[in-house]
């Protein structure tokens, strides 16, 4: 691969202790709004990052040209950084070893070659389906459609690894002329799996459900969230709860807390690189192998995610989690969540004992507020909806949410029986494509603070 011979030439660089991360994407991008194209994207990047640690502490320096010159520069630059850090005291950091076994890649289960070919026929196919199913209800039809090719590699004086990744997203917003709108997307290694026309079906249903929206008062109702939602909640809760910066620090949801139930015992979520269903990846940024790691089984709280920085300061052992070489100030995050379906074969059945509550489609506009308490606050977003009696009756105006993600853990009563990968696909500066596999899930007393105006 290019980019391992880059990272290997950006290391010796270095020296003996650096550790030369490179990305190199290509991808495309096409936004479409009110049912027509307004915007495409072709992005073919690469990108070295030179990290030398010195005394503890680690510097860093990127650039995105290949010749000697400018990666002796690049190297030089992290050194200075380094050495300047170290002037205001020695660190924790202990230093680079990535584990040779992570350049065997995952299994090339994370690759899809047709996806790869970055075909803009194929968008522009599936865009013509989605916005044929929203024309003919009557419907404006919004949002992306994204492929990208993505090969990262790392490389220190000793050895080196690399692998190449696809990934690609779809999402639709069906808007009807009455202001309701409809959402589904869809996130996998495969473009072939993309499906734009059930999207968009999907989609133009909720935007087109009859009946006069509902309003709620502030208060606690049971709630059925389809995975999406839940996939937003279990990502607010991985950087309140598995964050092992925050962890060591005193700062995480989980402080004195592993070995005790957090959750009711349906409840067992993992970080998950090799699942099936997920976007594969087999060593983090700073070359550390990954590898499936239980957060929470059975309801108990069985361990955070480190990088090397976060696992010296805790006296433990990286799991694979860095974002950046040297750790990043948020810290190191799951990027593979699994959560274990349960035995509700539909969102329909999840619904059934629900006499009056709140059906979300997804959420929006999430915040952690309190993250020793994992307390977020949130949106709901099109397609929020009244059950009543056991079943979807009406829409219902959005709502805002304010409630600790542990606490609706807690109070989940079941599980659905189907896992989706869910993702938002908001790319925004270089290209990190990750996601959550869960069911839908519903939860006893969620509370709900207002109306989402």
């Amino acid at each position: 691969m290019i980019s391992e011979e880059v990272a290997g030439r950006a290391a010796a660089h270095g020296g003996a202790a650096a550790f030369a991360h490179v990305t190199r994407e290509h991808s495309l991008m096409l936004r479409f709004a009110a049912g027509r194209p307004t915007q495409s994207t072709a992005i073919d990047d690469l990108t070295i990052e030179i990290a030398v640690p010195f005394r503890g502490q680690v510097g860093r320096a990127s650039t995105n040209a290949v010749d000697e010159r400018a990666l002796a520069d690049c190297a030089g630059r992290a050194r200075l950084a380094a050495e300047a850090a170290a002037a205001l005291g020695d660190g924790a950091f202990p230093g680079f070893a990535p584990d040779a076994v992570a350049s065997a890649g995952a299994d090339g289960r994370g690759f899809d070659s047709l996806t790869a070919e970055l075909d803009p026929e194929a968008g522009g196919a599936a865009l013509a389906e989605a916005f044929a199913v929203a024309a003919d209800q009557g419907l404006e039809a919004h949002g992306i459609w994204t492929v990208a090719e993505q090969e990262e590699a790392w490389a220190t004086a000793g050895g080196s690894g690399a692998e190449r990744r696809t990934d690609a997203f779809m999402k639709v917003i069906c808007i009807a002329p009455s202001g309701r709108s409809g959402y589904a997307s869809q996130t996998s290694v495969a473009v072939a799996d993309i499906h734009a026309r059930e999207l968009a079906e999907r989609a133009a249903e909720k935007a087109v459900v009859p009946g006069e929206p509902a309003r709620l008062g502030p208060g606690e109702y049971p709630v059925v969230f389809e995975p999406h939602a839940v996939g937003w909640l279990l990502d607010l809760l991985s950087g309140c709860a598995f964050n092992g910066l925050a962890h060591a620090e005193g700062r995480g949801a989980l402080d004195g807390r592993l070995g005790q139930r957090v959750a009711v015992p349906l409840v067992n979520l993992s970080d998950s690189p090799r699942a099936a269903r997920t976007l594969p990846r087999s060593f983090d940024a700073e070359g550390t192998r990954k590898a499936p790691m239980p957060l929470i089984q059975d309801g108990v709280a069985h361990g955070v995610a480190h990088d090397r920085r976060s696992a010296a300061l805790a006296g433990a052992a990286s799991t694979g989690h860095a974002l950046a070489p040297g750790g990043t100030p948020a810290g190191p995050s799951p990027t593979n969540l699994v959560l274990a379906g349960g035995g509700a074969t539909s969102e329909a059945e999840l619904c059934a004992p629900v006499e009056r509550g709140v059906y979300v489609t997804r959420l929006w506009y999430a915040n952690v507020v309190r993250p020793k308490e994992t307390l977020i606050t949130a949106v709901t977003r099109d397609g929020t909806f009244l059950i009543e009696d056991g079943r979807v009756a009406r829409p219902l105006h959005d709502l805002r949410l304010t409630d600790s993600v542990l606490g609706i853990l807690s109070r989940t009563q079941s599980l659905g029986r189907h896992q989706r990968l869910t993702s938002d696909g908001e790319f925004y500066g270089r290209r990190f494509a990750y996601g959550v596999v869960c069911p839908a899930l519903r939860a006893d007393a969620v509370r709900f603070t207002g109306g989402a105006a």
